[in-house]
């Protein structure tokens, strides 16, 4: 599949979900991979999971809030593996609420997960990743998780979507100022997955676990289904590997076609 052999990753979010199944499909390619997530036994999990797939990775507890912690995940990063090659920023939080209902808090920890996270991660993480470009042929590479939400509007979780669509230009932007750094930066946009998160989606729309509610949400994706974390993850691991060397600050629609209604 995808050229990652040899390559360090920083999976945030990576203990379930869309990060769980990229930290483990980045191991089955040949990255040797951080799970940095703050839910430490679902992290040490699946950190172990891969160790025993064959893989090579190790957990670190990650608040991705707060500067010091990311700084302690690169080191960690240096000390076992010698460095950063990929950084996937995942890691984020859900809210769906009308804008009349979003208090202050809520929107306050929508932006410093899903966007101030996005930002430290990658101010952080830059220089070990601009080092490590200086010895690969194709240099390193950043992929940002945004979300389909973050290409369109959304009426039930609007201040979520606007923290993806700042995902989708930071990560424009990062691109731009570190091309000639040698790091690319992109952004995936995944529809509705069957995650967690997506859990908590399906939940705003009714009862949690309606089978009405699945089969309307699969029916609303064109091409009739609900993603599943691997299908985000594959085209996570397409962006970070050395396949997507000539692509930087595009955005990448992984939504069963929602947004090309």
């Amino acid at each position: 599949m995808s050229r990652v052999d040899g390559k360090v990753a920083i999976v945030s979010g990576g203990a379930r979900g869309i990060g769980g199944a990229t930290a483990r499909l980045l191991a089955l390619n040949g990255a040797q991979v951080i799970v940095a997530d703050l839910l430490e036994e679902e992290g040490l999990a699946n950190a172990q999971a891969i160790c025993d797939e064959g893989g090579d990775a190790i957990y670190v507890n990650l608040d991705v809030t707060k500067s010091q912690s990311w700084k302690d995940a690169v080191e960690v990063a240096k000390r076992e593996f010698g460095g950063i090659d990929i950084l996937v920023n995942n890691a984020g939080v859900y809210i769906s609420k009308s804008i009349f209902d979003t208090t202050q808090e809520d929107f306050a920890k929508l932006v410093s997960v899903n966007l101030e996270g996005v930002f430290l991660g990658t101010k952080i993480c830059a220089p070990e990743l601009i080092r490590r470009a200086k010895d690969a042929i194709v240099g390193s590479a950043i992929v940002n998780l945004s979300s389909a939400a973050g290409l369109v509007g959304s009426r039930n979780a609007p201040v979520y979507s606007m923290t993806k669509g700042g995902v989708r230009l930071l990560t424009k932007s990062t691109a731009l100022e570190f091309a000639r750094k040698g790091v690319r930066c992109n952004s995936v946009h995944p529809g509705l997955v069957d995650t967690p998160m997506g859990g908590m989606v399906l939940n705003s729309r009714g009862e949690e676990g309606s089978n009405e509610v699945r089969v309307a949400m699969a029916n609303a994706h064109p091409m009739g289904r609900i993603g599943e974390p691997r299908d985000i993850a594959a085209s996570i691991v397409f962006l970070a590997s050395d396949d997507a060397a000539f692509i930087t600050g595009a955005e990448l629609a992984v939504d069963g076609g929602v947004t090309a209604v």
